[in-house]
């Protein structure tokens, strides 16, 4: 066996550290999501698309023009 076949993708370390930080910050923007993971606005951006579509992680207010928190599902299983 391969360390890489045991070792978990990058996107799924992304996905732990996203989730671990807006836990931790709700109200964190995503370019400061970018910047404390040294990737682009982008990949964040469709890091919480998936985890959207995962039922991981649900926006709640409004998506433009003001704060919007992030809600974590804490019975979620992969």
């Amino acid at each position: 066996m391969r360390l890489v076949d045991i070792l978990p993708k990058s996107s799924e370390k992304t996905d732990v550290e996203i989730l671990t930080r807006l836990a931790e910050n709700p109200d964190m923007t995503i370019s400061k999501l970018a910047e404390a993971l040294s990737v682009t606005t982008r990949a964040i951006e469709k890091q919480l698309a998936k985890l959207q579509e995962q039922g991981r992680l649900r926006r709640v207010g409004p998506a433009r023009g003001g704060t919007g928190r992030c809600w974590i599902d804490p019975h979620y299983r992969a």
